[in-house]
């Protein structure tokens, strides 16, 4: 198995929705045909901060996805990345490949001059928490959101 991190690309839209799709699930929510669609649009297009990687195993194809957003911030004087979404097939995982998705944004943030990089998960998701605990400490904020109702 030879994993490659590289740009995404127009041909992994089947296998990004699926990844997408059991991402969705994975947080609780039922998958979108409408935001699916968007996002997946806004990725390619060159006008929205929306960008993804995706891992590709040589054998099985693409077997993980990382979407992400470079925003401007008040607290810094450079963009900063915030990973949104980090999801590995579950027949995949602990083989490192959310690493290597992480490392690949690292490799960016230095390339770009991202000041930052930064990403959240749910407080229960221990074994997500696990590999993020190797490259930095939780950061102690906590997340409050406020959804508009229809």
């Amino acid at each position: 198995m030879t994993i490659t991190i590289r740009p995404i690309e127009t041909r992994d839209e089947p296998r990004w929705r699926d990844l997408w799709d059991a991402y969705t699930r994975f947080y609780e929510r039922e998958p979108s045909d409408a935001l699916t669609a968007s996002t997946w649009r806004r990725i390619f297009d060159p006008t929205v901060p929306v960008h993804a990687i995706v891992a590709e195993d040589s054998e099985a194809g693409v077997v993980g996805i990382a979407n992400y957003l470079i925003h401007e911030s008040t607290s810094a004087l450079s963009p900063v990345c915030y990973l949104q979404d980090l999801f590995v097939d579950p027949a995949a995982r602990g083989g490192g490949i959310g690493g290597l998705l992480i490392d690949r944004l690292i490799a960016e943030m230095a390339t770009q001059g991202w000041s930052r990089l930064y990403w959240q998960t749910k407080e229960d998701n221990y074994r997500a928490r696990g590999l993020y605990d190797k490259y930095t400490r939780q950061s102690g904020f906590l997340r409050y959101v406020i959804d508009r109702t229809s």
